[in-house]
């Protein structure tokens, strides 16, 4: 058995493994909030309950449709974030320019029935979705044993979370949806149809739950409480992070995921609160999150 001042070096692998899954599963959740939040001063309360849907959908898909995890990797989050642009056309425009907690109480309320449906309709209990047959399997390195899903799961998170991060910092598609957010007036003098952006923006940041739900059919139990159980934490990462900030989102939703893992292998009774620590001391000492503008 390896280990290195008396620590089991397989165990402390296999927390660290979990805590990057679980971070990818945070970044690609705080990434759509930081998104909306960030370009359109919406708070997403569903972004949990969008994630679980998405999880459901891939589970149906399959089993109703017989649509294999891949092709459901690509139709999910395009369904998704289908559903978003109605709600945001039709339920979170008419209060667009309200507080922002009308659309928090708003987005919240559709999470409660979306997750109350679903407990209807398929009870509480998981449901199993297995992994695709490609991806089954592992690797085993000198440390550990890697599962090639697990591994995936992170490769997969990491590209759509820095690609989605480049295109919004660095192309011109980006500068134009930074800037029709922040002065619609003007860049609607320049022809842009700023409500069009702001609709496919709100689509896009819900369909990556989506996304993260359909990765995560296969390693949790599909479950109407799979999405109220993250959303805590995923808000937690954000405020962290900064609010709005999306570089912040992504790099604080990994670097959780990983410190919630360490503190599993080092302090377990700590594990759920850990997060919730950490965000208090960040904002003590610095209130606009770890990534967040001084207003």
């Amino acid at each position: 058995m390896a280990t290195i001042f008396g620590i089991n070096l397989f165990a402390l692998s296999g927390q660290l493994l979990v805590g990057l899954i679980n971070g990818s599963f945070y970044a690609l959740l705080s990434l759509g909030l930081a998104i909306i939040f960030g370009l359109l001063k919406i708070i997403n309360f569903a972004q949990g309950a969008m994630y679980m849907l998405g999880a459901f959908f891939a589970w149906m898909a399959l089993n109703y449709l017989g649509i294999n995890y891949w092709v459901a990797l690509i139709l999910v989050p395009i369904a998704i974030g289908g559903i978003a642009i109605l709600i945001e056309r039709f339920l979170v425009r008419p209060i667009a320019n309200e507080d922002h907690l009308y659309s928090l109480l708003l987005t919240f309320g559709i999470a409660l029935i979306l997750q109350g449906l679903f407990t209807h309709l398929y009870g509480s209990s998981g449901l199993p979705y297995q992994i695709p047959a490609e991806l089954k399997g592992g690797t085993k390195l000198p440390f550990m044993y890697l599962p090639n899903y697990r591994a995936w799961i992170i490769v997969i998170s990491l590209i759509v979370c820095f690609s989605t991060w480049w295109v919004i910092e660095k192309t011109k598609l980006g500068a134009y949806l930074r800037a029709g957010t922040e002065n619609p007036q003007l860049m609607q003098g320049f022809g842009i149809n700023v409500p069009l952006i702001t609709t496919l923006t709100f689509g896009f940041g819900v369909a990556l739950a989506g996304f993260a739900g359909v990765l995560a059919a296969p390693v949790y139990s599909v479950s109407p409480e799979m999405g109220s159980n993250i959303l805590i934490v995923v808000f937690a990462i954000v405020v962290i992070g900064g609010m709005g900030s999306i570089g912040g989102a992504i790099l604080t939703g990994l670097m959780m995921g990983v410190v919630e893992g360490l503190t599993k292998f080092f302090y377990p009774e700590a594990s759920t609160t850990v997060i919730f620590l950490f965000m208090v001391i960040v904002l003590l000492i610095k209130p606009a999150g770890l990534f967040g503008k001084e207003a």
